[in-house]
């Protein structure tokens, strides 16, 4: 039997070979897969499809709609262990544009024990994409699509979706190099640009990285020195293995 490595690797390798072409023969569930992997609302649907599809092709014999080991049944999985354990580490590797943390410990995925039918109410934000990832595993569930073209298929959608934005970017920064008549932004006006990102929603991180950014360009005469930015979660462990937060 492949190692959840080796099936990643595998569907990877699958969904390279022709990135234009859909390995789902039936339209209206590439659809759906596509309007998963592009909500940029809400990434841990992703996550979801990604992990438990993995989970069904690992071990045959569960039921992708049971990732919760608290359901109690024979056919359950833990999708947060294959979250965490193997689609972190190939999202990263791959650069896919997904969240860097499990779909399991969203507030709609986290704490239930429960199997994800079409019919249940996650009660998230965004229902429609919680409808639409739960009606894919269900898919898969009644045989309409095997969780291998799932996981493919989403892979491939990311794919896409990576390369759009890697163009854009290359697109932007050529743009910014021909630029002779570039105009050098004032104190000020730095000032208000950082303000506006501030207020934007969801510019958590942002403080961070500005006074990282400060102390960076301080640092010569501060005598200290900027250090990796970690995970909030993240920890250090000393010589007895104890861990302590950073």
């Amino acid at each position: 039997m492949s190692t959840p490595a080796e099936i990643l690797d595998a569907a990877f390798q699958r969904a390279s070979i022709n990135i234009i072409e859909p390995v789902i023969k039936n339209p209206d569930i590439v659809v759906k897969i596509e309007y998963v992997c592009r909500f940029l609302g809400n990434r841990a649907c992703v996550r979801l499809l990604l992990a438990c599809s993995l989970a069904k092709i690992h071990k045959p014999e569960v039921d992708i709609r049971k990732p919760y080991t608290e359901i109690g049944d024979s056919d359950i999985y833990s999708g947060r262990k294959y979250d965490e354990s193997y689609i972190s580490s190939f999202i990263s590797m791959h650069n896919l544009p997904c969240n860097p943390t499990t779909a399991f410990l969203t507030p709609a995925l986290r704490n239930r024990n429960t199997t994800l039918t079409p019919a249940i109410n996650l009660v998230g934000n965004y229902p429609k994409l919680y409808q639409i990832a739960l009606q894919l595993l269900n898919d898969v569930y009644e045989e309409s699509i095997s969780a291998e073209d799932l996981l493919t298929e989403t892979i491939r959608w990311l794919l896409i979706i990576r390369d759009e934005k890697l163009l854009r970017m290359e697109t932007l920064l050529a743009g910014l190099k021909s630029s002779g008549d570039a105009i050098y932004l004032s104190a000020e006006a730095i000032v208000g640009l950082i303000r506006q990102h501030l207020n934007c929603k969801g510019s958590s991180r942002l403080p961070v990285l500005i006074v990282t950014a400060a102390y960076h360009a301080a640092s010569a005469h501060l005598g200290e020195r900027v250090l990796p930015l970690e995970s909030h979660n993240n920890c250090l462990r000393d010589e007895d293995e104890t861990c302590h937060t950073k």
